[in-house]
């Protein structure tokens, strides 16, 4: 058994596959999932998992240079773009209307989608090389 890291095998196998700039979108309950892009659920409930907590997990695991956002999480869930600031850090950060946002997604390798329930709780995370 694994032990430490991501337990969840498909976000873990997911992780491991990703090269550099290849894109994961973590989304809240409503966010839909493109036609052709894996979908990983882990909603148990409204609510949870929150979308911060299992931000915090996939960044553990995950080099990330760049993270794209939908600019109205900037008016509609300040606490949560807060929250997003403080955990990726000095990484560069895009902003996107919610309809550009959706449309970015259809180049993610997978969504993640959580039990989230507040509004624009989403983020594109694309990643780093480690060396």
């Amino acid at each position: 058994m694994k032990k430490n890291g991501i337990l969840n095998s498909e976000i873990a196998k997911v992780l491991t596959d990703l090269g550099h700039t290849d894109q994961i979108t973590i989304g809240d309950a409503g966010l839909p999932v493109p036609n052709g892009v894996k979908k990983i659920d882990l909603a148990l409930a409204l609510g949870e998992p929150t979308f911060i907590r299992t931000l915090e997990e996939v960044l553990k695991d995950m080099a990330i240079e760049k993270v794209i956002l939908a600019k109205e999480i900037q008016t509609d869930n300040p606490n949560q773009e807060e929250a997003v600031l403080r955990l990726i850090g000095d990484v560069e950060i895009e902003y996107v209307s919610h309809s550009e946002f959706k449309k970015e997604t259809e180049q993610s390798k997978a969504i993640i989608r959580t039990g989230e329930d507040s509004p624009f709780s989403n983020i594109i995370l694309q990643s780093k090389v480690i060396f």
